[in-house]
């Protein structure tokens, strides 16, 4: 075999380097890549790999893997870790400082709020510029441009939490449904990752007519609508087979959020009507977050009507997000309700069998659905916190109900997959692979740890040596690094 020396270009480091005479790299040259993550598991779910290889990194891409000695200015030594994808979680609604910290511990490196989005796109993340631990962004927010329309308000995506002013509970005119249409527009214009539909929030204002521009302009623009179906009496399949019938009628790709929480115990018959729906050539797909609770706005559309009978629980079964505490009568509910329309409350209603069947659906993908998040005062649910982290820990290694890389596929190559049509970003996302962005993780499957609970959410995920995004450690040993390095993710 014969060598030759070969300047680079700027992808490169302009360093040196030796090939073959086949043009293959032999990388052996001290200070080539930024970061070389060495002797690790690697597992790359799209490409079935797990092997024991080397990773080279520069400019935030992973642009060597292989089974060679390579070196870097910084090198990671993984020998017995596992090397995966980072997290990336499609159901997020804490895109602030402390929250996204929170999930860059739990492995996540992308955050987006696709459920319920935001309008105008950029004030989801605004104080994330230049100082966010992962990468966000967001769908264009069906509700925040119902705002603007019938209430004239600019809302930023944090102020939502009232719902139950006009824009949630008053139909809207043809001519405001034509200027929810150019809000709309705009925000996919803006880089909006598809059209977010919170339908259960504003279950008696949202027309046919208004259903069918929105199934229309999505399909126009060629994204996915993201919905919370409406809600009916333990799961009743009536909410999803009314977008199944849009989404069919018009061909409009549909993502389904958090099955879990809305079919409940009629899991299966949702899950057969939506295979049903792709065999018929709709793509439809669906997510859930591996706990027992969920979590909004007492304020909620739901919770004026026969909650208790929908949820099959009582007054009992709910927390006072804010302190944890559970009420103790229906009075006190509905007096917190008028009180307090915008306090998140945490009701427990999910069974845990439900959610070991759904995680073996095939495309299902992991999101948390969490809850805003601004400091330690103000508890939430723990789902933003140690979701992934759950996911391996109960499911992968204690249960052993799921395989690592199947457990890896749902939350990295899934969720990628789902949005590169609409987003080409997520094409190098999910992934390790030459050319994909390097967001990733390494970590010991058996020092991993979730600490979060419903009484003290704010207990970081532990065992992750690494988390890095775009290139940068952001966590080592359990501990934030100064690195900010996550960048906003637009459709276009």
């Amino acid at each position: 075999m014969s060598f030759f020396s070969c300047k680079q270009g700027n992808n490169l480091n302009s360093k040196a380097t030796t090939l073959d005479n086949n043009g293959d790299r032999v990388d052996q040259v001290e200070g080539y890549y930024d970061l070389v993550i060495a002797n690790g598991r690697v597992i790359d779910p799209e490409t079935y790999t797990d092997s024991i290889l080397n990773i080279g990194v520069t400019n935030g891409t992973v642009v060597k893997i292989t089974s060679k000695i390579i070196k870097g200015n910084k090198t990671i030594d993984a020998t017995g870790k596992i090397v995966s994808p980072g997290w990336i979680d499609m159901h997020h609604h804490s895109p602030f400082v402390f929250g996204v910290s929170n999930s860059n511990r739990d492995g996540v490196t992308t955050v987006l709020d696709l459920e319920g989005g935001s309008f105008p796109i950029l004030s989801y993340g605004s104080e994330l510029e230049q100082n966010s631990k992962a990468n966000f962004g967001c769908s264009v927010g069906h509700a925040g441009a119902r705002i603007k329309v019938i209430e004239n308000k600019d809302v930023s995506y944090y102020k939502m939490g009232n719902m139950s002013t006009p824009a949630w509970t008053q139909e809207a005119t043809l001519d405001q449904i034509a200027a929810i249409k150019a809000l709309l527009k705009k925000g996919i214009d803006d880089g909006g990752i598809g059209i977010a539909l919170l339908l259960d929030y504003m279950s008696q204002a949202i027309t046919d007519d208004e259903l069918q521009m929105i199934f229309e302009l999505a399909k126009e623009n060629n994204v996915p609508v993201f919905v919370h179906v409406r809600r009916y009496v333990d799961g009743d399949i009536k909410g999803l087979n009314e977008v199944l019938k849009w989404s069919e009628k018009i061909g409009t790709s549909l993502h389904v959020c958090h099955i879990n929480a809305n079919a409940i115990g009629n899991y299966k018959n949702w899950l057969a009507a939506i295979d049903e729906a792709n065999a018929r050539g709709a793509d439809i797909s669906v997510e859930l977050f591996p706990y027992t609770a969920g979590s909004t706005a007492i304020s909620s559309d739901v919770f004026g009507r026969d909650w208790q009978k929908i949820f099959n629980i009582t007054y009992a079964d709910v927390q006072w997000g804010e302190t944890g505490k559970y009420f103790e009568s229906l009075e006190e509910f509905n007096m917190m309700r008028k009180k307090e329309p915008a306090g998140a409350i945490i009701h427990h209603y999910m069974k845990e069998a439900s959610i070991k069947e759904l995680l073996k659906y095939p495309g299902m993908i992991i999101a948390t659905d969490a809850m805003p998040s601004f400091t330690p005062e103000k508890k939430v649910v723990p789902n933003g916190i140690g979701s992934y982290t759950k996911i391996l820990t109960t499911y992968v290694r204690d249960e052993k109900w799921l395989g690592l890389s199947e457990a890896i596929a749902l939350s990295t190559i899934n969720p990628a997959k789902r949005l590169e049509k609409a987003a080409p970003a997520f094409k190098k996302k999910g992934r390790i692979q030459e050319g994909a962005d390097a967001d990733i993780l390494v970590f010991d499957l058996e020092k991993l740890e979730t600490k979060s609970s419903f009484e003290n959410p704010y207990q970081p995920s532990t065992g992750y040596d690494y988390v890095i995004v775009n290139g940068e450690i952001t966590v080592a040993y359990d501990k934030a690094t100064a690195n900010q390095p996550g960048n906003r993710i637009l459709s276009n």
